[in-house]
């Protein structure tokens, strides 16, 4: 059976109660709104947290909108995940069926474009999991065109090749996680597949929230 990697999206209140304790996986968490102590630091809008050990969340006192990414084995089933004060939404469930051999990284990131941006026909070394934060996206994919908004979310394979067209009137920007080889850390996953483009300038921006390799390799059959 196939990996899994799950997005979810996790709204807590600001109660003393709705802490959530979440087992061992490979995960990635990014703060939407609001605040939130994960371990023993606090993660303010926009920042984000990666680990794999046991870990509690606990709400600042605005309360907590997160999106939290989970890799598992395909016989582990979705993370039960439940506080006082706490809905949870899984937004996304993909099998990752073109998950590289040998030793993995997760890597969690955001991709920004300025309006009318665009990404070149390209693939990636690895399947991740997108959302959007802000402004639209088109996406050509398998002879399809798909759209997306805030909140939208979608899941690339790696190896088949992606156009995205951002917003023409606004900025736009998803986060994503992937799961890469780990000769890549540190290293840019995309591959521009048309000759033409590879030396036109880019019009994306990149920020790299966490590159950690995984032991989620010994795990998989």
């Amino acid at each position: 059976m196939h990996p899994v990697l799950r997005l979810y999206e996790d709204v807590l209140s600001n109660s003393e109660k709705s802490a959530l304790a979440l087992p061992p996986l490979p995960r990635f968490i990014f703060v939407v709104h609001g605040s939130a102590s994960i371990g023993a630091k606090i993660f303010e809008r926009g920042e984000a947290w990666q680990g794999e050990g046991a870990v509690t969340v606990t709400p600042g006192e605005g309360g907590l909108t997160c999106w939290r990414w989970e890799l598992s084995r395909g016989d582990q089933g979705s993370t039960v995940a439940a506080a006082p004060g706490m809905t949870t939404h899984e937004k996304l469930t993909a099998f990752l069926e073109t998950l590289p051999k040998g030793e993995l990284l997760m890597r969690g990131d955001s991709v920004a474009f300025p309006p009318g941006g665009c990404a070149y026909r390209h693939r990636h070394q690895g399947p991740g999991i997108r959302c959007m934060i802000e402004g639209g996206i088109r996406i050509d994919t398998h002879g399809r065109s798909t759209s997306y908004g805030p909140g939208g979310a979608w899941y690339e394979t790696g190896p088949d090749p992606v156009f995205a067209q951002g917003a023409s009137d606004v900025a736009s920007r998803f986060i994503r996680v992937m799961i890469l080889p780990r000769a890549w850390l540190g290293k840019s996953s995309i591959e521009y597949l048309n000759e033409e483009d590879k030396a036109k300038p880019k019009s994306q921006s990149y920020k790299v929230y966490a590159d950690a390799p995984i032991a989620f390799a010994a795990a998989r059959k």
